[in-house]
């Protein structure tokens, strides 16, 4: 059972396996954070659902509504048809640190399959959406899921899933799809704060709230769970440093009212500032 960290722990760590002591940085952070969804529109992103070319927005799946991006199905009928969607940002990083704010409502499409009933996902280091084709139903990517519970079961938050991709966690590499955390259980339909801290293919941690609930490393392209790909994308054994970000579709209705991120890369080859920042980071509000 991996051990649990408070935020600020989680980052000292990091600063440690860059050799630094702590000090202090006067620059302020907070103009530096890009945020991905604008509360306005998707004129940043792309979207790609199985079976329909680039930027088919199929049912109007993605969409804004009252300052929130939605995943919605309410167009689909009874049937989602294998029709699973991912909406990418614009641009790829390899370095960051990514915030995000969701929750469920409403109901899962009736031929949802189980597995996928509250639930949705940040996917990083994604393929570029126009590398995906016609039918491909998951981008290779590594997944940090974002999962919900009720009355009729309990899991864990902030899992790692693998589609086309493999990491090592405690030392071993995982060969499996799903790896669970060390969370709580997930919530129900309330608002949850998840964020990532990624660092290249070097170390990437998942955070429910403030605690460290998983960590895992070098990241390579490799494994299954992923259909109908491109097998010019799919090198198996490549290391995963960097790709974009995605959301995802899956078949339950999901609000999404924060979506941002703290690039990292900048910092990466200056180990005393990155250390600086990673220290204002730790202790900056979660709603801020």
């Amino acid at each position: 059972m991996i051990k649990k960290y408070s935020s600020i722990l989680l980052l000292m760590s990091v600063l440690l396996m860059f050799g630094c002591n702590p000090q202090k940085d006067k620059k302020a952070l907070s103009d530096q954070w890009i945020t991905l969804f604008n509360g306005k529109d998707l004129k940043d992103w792309d979207i790609k659902i199985a079976g329909y070319p680039l930027n088919d927005n199929f049912g109007n799946t993605f969409r804004v509504e009252d300052s929130l991006l939605k995943v919605s199905y309410d167009q689909y009928g009874d049937s989602l048809k294998d029709r699973y969607g991912h909406i990418f940002y614009k641009d790829k990083f390899s370095a960051y640190l990514l915030v995000a704010e969701y929750r469920f409502y409403g109901h899962q499409v009736a031929d949802g399959p189980g597995w996928a009933y509250m639930n949705n996902g940040l996917m990083l280091h994604c393929q570029s959406p126009e590398s995906m084709l016609l039918k491909q139903d998951y981008p290779i990517s590594l997944e940090c899921q974002l999962l919900g519970s009720d009355s009729t079961m309990t899991r864990t938050n902030a899992n790692v899933c693998t589609p086309g991709t493999e990491v090592v966690i405690d030392g071993n590499r995982y060969h499996g799809h799903c790896y669970s955390s060390d969370s709580d259980p997930s919530p129900g339909r309330e608002w949850t704060h998840v964020e990532v801290l990624v660092l290249g293919d070097s170390v990437i941690k998942q955070i429910v709230n403030t605690d460290t609930v998983l960590t895992y490393t070098k990241p390579i392209i490799a494994g299954g769970s992923v259909n109908h790909y491109d097998s010019t994308v799919k090198i198996d054994g490549t290391p995963l440093k960097e790709g974009y970000i995605a959301l995802q579709s899956e078949s339950f209705p999901t609000e999404f009212r924060m979506v941002k991120l703290f690039n990292l890369e900048p910092y990466m080859d200056h180990p005393k500032k990155l250390k600086a920042v990673l220290e204002q980071l730790s202790h900056r509000k979660k709603d801020s």
